[in-house]
This record gives structure tokens, sequence and C-alpha cells, in this order.
């Protein structure tokens, strides 16, 4: 259950502190057949009947393609001092092969040029989930391949705007693209299949590792590199030993199966042992582990809510609900499980205060996590790459959009970072997801994350309350008090 940090109004933020909103291509650009970009498995996925909400895509999205100039005034608009975008690897790299297209790398150029001109800085994502189509019909994530083609890809970029982007982000969140994309079938592509799940997973963590060599070896020695993984706060419903087991093997699959081969050079063994009947893990390669593990300049982390499980009491294999990433229709779960070798564990939803995904609002499960990967990434500054939540917003008959729950909710985030900070975690940055309301995957337009509201009819932004409040801590570096009226 949610429970306040102590916080106090005159918390004050390091001045060197990075405030920044967080987008992805796929969710705002829109344009998805302009200036040379071909299909990826996310416009593929979205054509798939009775796959995303209302039938809706990003084909459109928030026309951000077209509408940049516009919202990077918004965002000094907002006192932001860093952007965190993702290319999109198809309109840079149609087939996932070959030569760049220099329209696709000129439409980043522009970007990254306007950010600076603002004095705002570019925090590039490589890959936020829009695998090139052509790539995953030759086998996709579990292929070894599409390690090499994303390292490939990285080395354009780097390439193309290595002399302007000094922060670099290889993945987001490969859990999502390997357990829900190829487990539970609730992202793209879709597939359902435990094995080639896991394949993902280790070929996610192999392109890192060489998409880190590639940036490396492109990009000036003070560029920094880092990648966005989404751990879990994993907490036991109960001490017994059941439900403790519980939550070991559902950390080593939303935390350890990254963690491991990227921060230690390998993976535990009761990964391992947990998933041995599914398969013998030969797909991993001598050397592979020393390719992932390559050092990292940031350590990103996205937080929304945490995990409470336990044992199942029936003896009925029945994995329950990821609360993470709930079926589109808000009904039901997907049939399949995005948690191979893991089939006895039950998810439970926290009592107390949800937001519009039916997340709990829990701050200190971000706290957790903050000093767990002090502990365990030692010397590897940490970084809020994505924080935030969704709620109903509408506007107001004057225009206006209030929102005074969401700054409840990123007060109580931000309050719980700058305990961590006090107590020894070296937190360089918060990136709040998201700027706009945009197309939320599988969930279509269903939700509303941003800090600036949008009119998808007319495109028009409106900053939110939140956008007005955090533009007044970007500003000062002081955590402001949120009130009932916030």
């Amino acid at each position: 259950m949610y429970e306040p940090v102590p916080a106090s109004a005159s918390d004050t933020f390091p001045p060197d502190f990075l405030w920044g909103a967080a987008t992805s291509a796929y969710q705002i650009e829109g344009a998805v057949a302009e200036g040379g970009r071909t299909p990826s498995i996310w416009d593929t996925f979205c054509r798939t009947p009775g796959k995303v909400s209302g039938g809706d895509s990003g084909d459109v999205a928030v026309d951000h393609y077209h509408r940049w100039r516009d919202d990077v005034r918004l965002m000094a608009d907002l006192n932001l001092s860093a952007y965190r975008f993702s290319v999109s690897w198809s309109r840079v790299q149609p087939t996932g092969r070959g030569p760049a297209v220099q329209r696709g790398l000129d439409f980043y150029r522009a970007l990254v040029d306007g950010l600076l001109e603002r004095g705002i800085r570019p925090s590039l994502t490589l890959y936020h989930w829009d695998l090139p189509q052509e790539l995953e019909s030759a086998g996709g994530w579990p292929e070894r391949d599409t390690a090499h083609r994303f390292a490939d890809y990285a080395g354009l970029v780097a390439e193309a705007l290595g002399d302007r982007v000094d922060m670099w982000t290889t993945l987001n969140e490969p859990w999502c693209s390997a357990f829900l994309g190829y487990g539970s079938g609730v992202h793209a592509p879709g597939r359902t299949d435990p094995v080639a799940a896991l394949r993902a997973a280790h070929h996610l963590n192999l392109g890192h590792g060489l998409a880190a060599r590639a940036l490396r070896a492109t990009l000036p020695k003070a560029a920094k590199l880092a990648i966005s993984l989404n751990p879990s706060a994993v907490r036991a419903r109960t001490q017994s030993p059941a439900d403790l087991d519980a939550r070991r093997r559902i950390d080593a699959l939303a935390n350890r199966v990254f963690t491991g081969p990227m921060l230690k050079g390998a993976y535990d063994d009761d990964l391992l042992r947990d998933t041995a009947r599914l398969t013998d893990w030969s797909f991993v390669h001598d050397g592979d582990l020393s390719i992932t593990k390559h050092p990292l300049d940031l350590l990103g982390i996205n937080y929304y809510a945490p995990s409470v499980v336990s044992a199942a009491t029936d003896n009925r294999p029945d994995n329950g609900p990821d609360l993470r990433e709930p079926r589109p229709d808000g009904h039901g779960e997907s049939a399949h499980s995005p948690w191979p070798g893991a089939n006895s564990v039950l998810f439970h939803r926290p009592p107390g205060e949800l937001t519009a995904m039916d997340w709990s609002i829990d701050p200190t499960g971000l706290y957790d996590l903050l000093m767990r990967y002090t502990r365990e990434a030692p010397g590897v500054p940490l970084m809020i790459t994505e924080n935030g939540a969704a709620y109903d917003d509408k506007p107001a008959p004057d225009g206006a959009v209030h929102d005074p729950d969401r700054i409840r909710y990123l007060h109580g985030h931000l309050a719980a970072v700058r305990r961590a900070m006090r107590d020894g975690a070296d937190v360089r940055g918060y990136f709040l997801w998201s700027l706009l309301d945009n197309f939320e995957w599988a969930y279509g337009y269903g939700k509303r994350f941003g800090a600036v509201y949008v009119d998808y009819e007319t495109q028009a932004r409106t900053p939110k309350s939140s956008a007005r409040w955090y533009g007044e801590l970007a500003r000062t570096g002081v955590l402001p008090e949120a009130g009932p009226d916030a």
C-alpha cells in the first residue's frame, strides 16, 4: 500500500540535476510512410485485428514528425534541461541492414539541433521496441543475427549524431521486448513462445553489448552510455518459504536476467535451473557474456509500480495478471505467460490507490530499487529514465486541464528519489513519462500519461497543471508541496 515518503517542501536537488521528459518514436512521431520509413513490428501488430484497443495505430500519433518545433518550444517553456527520445530504426535503416537513409537521419539532426539551440540536452535511445519488420520476418530478437544488425544500426546513428549528442541509451526496457513481445504476445510482434522469449532476452543482452562497443568506437570519449531497464520491485505476499521462492523466481526473470549479464557477466544459476525444462541455454555462445558486460556510464531505471507475488495455493498453474502490462481492453489477461519457468507464481494487486492503468501507487518501490542498484552497481550513476502515471484527464470548460492526482504521484516519487540520494544513491536526473499524451501501445489512445494534453482530433497541445508544477521544479530544483488542490 502507498505510504507517503516524508519530504520537506525545502527539499532541494543538486544544481546539475537533469530535469527531463521522455517519449518514444512510434508513440509520437506518426509519418509512418514518410522520409523512406518502412514498417516496424508495431505497424504490423496494429494492423492485426484484436491486438490494439479500438484498432488504433501510430500512423499519425501526435504528429511530432511535423510538429517537433512546437514541441521543443513547449519543453523550453517548461524549463526542461534534457529530453529523452528514441530513434525509429526503420526510419534510419528501413530494412535493418545496409546504409542509412539520410532523410531519416536529417529529421533527428534537425530535432537535436533544435534542442541544443534552446539549451536542452538530447538523450538518445536507439531502440524503444520498434524493430524493422524485415528483421522480424527473418526471426527477430530470438535470432542471433538481430543483435549484430542492431550494432550496425547503432554505429550509423553514432556517426550521424555523435558530434552533438552526448547521452546514449542502447535499449529501453528489454524485458518488455522479450517477454511481452515473444512470451505473452501482448506487445509486438505478438508471439507466444517461452523459449523464443528467453532467446530474445539473451540476444537483447548481446545486442546491448555489441552496440555499446560500436558506440564506443565512434563517439567522443566524453559521451555517456546507458541502458534503461524496468526492474521490478518484487515483494512476497507473505514471508512463507513458498512465497519467498515465488519472489526469487520473478526477480530472476524480471531483473537478474538482464543485470546478471550486464553487471556480472553471468546468468545466475537459479535462473538457469528454473528454466532448464524449457531450454539448455545453448544459444549463449562462448564469449557472449564478456560482450554483455560492457562498462556502463549510467544505469537507467524505469519505474511505475511494485509487484506482489505468492506461490499458487491450489496446485493450479496460474501466472495471474502481470500488473505492469494488463490486456488492452482491461478485462482479463493474456492466456500466455510472460514468465517462463514460473508457472506456479501468482500476482496480486496491492490494496490502495490506483492509477488509470490499475497500477498501484507506491513510491517506496522506487526507493528500494535505487538503493538496490546502488549496492549492486557500485560506481555506476543512476538515472530515472521513466516515471509517471496515467489518469483520465479532461479539459475543463475554460480549456485548462487540471490533474492534481498526477502532481501528487510525481511529488511522492520525487520525494523517494531525494530520500535515496540522501541515503547514498548517486541519481543524476529524472525523466518524466511522458512529455505528451500519445499512442499507449496495446491500449491505443485510451490512456493518457502526458504532462501535456493532446487533442487527438486537432493535435492542439495544452500543458496540464502537472506540467506547470514540474516546470517550476525544473526551474528551482526545490520540490514544492503537492496539496489536495495542486
